[in-house]
């Protein structure tokens, strides 16, 4: 079990970009599962292309706009595209982690599947929570998603109530910036307040 690390995670337009550039401002240290994943799945587009079509690749970079078209309306080619890639992630942050095992200080991996794949030995986790109307509508304007496009992509995950009701603290991105704020500050102190108690 890593004894400093928190899962951060949530739902597809839920903020967790902006709930870690405020967490990262009180210090925390972040491990970036979607960058590594991002990393992993160009040095695959070899793989990827024979799996899915040379169309997946641009320039020796896999074009994630098709690939997401393609995954997200197909739940088989989806889990094969797991089953290459998950495994990799995992190598990957574990490493990372135990690098940061050594400072004895709380940090977080930002882990969007967290709950979905329950592979990684983290026992604390923070999820950012907004309601599933919210999530489609900041999809839709942000992305330029149809309904049902961002329908697809929020019910490829676990459901965020069900993900809210196992983290160990939430983070309400249901309002605006300074609930935001808020609320960051308010899980920072009692992270903070639990891992003293455990000293």
């Amino acid at each position: 079990m890593l004894q400093y690390a928190i899962a951060l995670t949530g739902g597809i337009a839920t903020g967790k970009s902006s709930t870690i550039a405020l967490l990262s401002l009180y210090g925390f240290r972040f491990i970036d599962a979607d960058k590594i994943a991002h990393e992993h799945l160009d040095n695959e587009h070899e793989a990827i292309a024979s799996m899915f079509g040379e169309e997946m690749v641009n320039a020796g970079k896999i074009d994630r706009k098709k690939l997401g078209a393609l995954i997200f309306n197909d739940v088989t080619k989806r889990r094969e595209l797991e089953e290459l890639l998950h495994p990799l992630i995992y190598d990957t942050i574990m490493a990372k982690a135990l690098e940061q095992e050594k400072f004895k200080t709380p940090y977080m991996v930002d882990i969007p599947l967290f709950f979905e794949t329950s592979r990684y030995p983290i026992r604390r986790s923070i999820v950012v929570y907004a309601t599933k109307q919210q999530q489609l509508q900041r999809l839709m304007s942000r992305e330029g998603y149809t309904r049902n496009e961002a329908l697809c992509r929020i019910e490829a995950q676990m459901d965020i109530e069900q993900k809210r009701s196992l983290a160990t603290y939430v983070i309400d991105n249901s309002g605006d910036l300074k609930q935001l704020q808020e609320e960051c500050e308010r899980v920072k102190q009692q992270i903070l307040d639990d891992f003293r108690g455990e000293r």
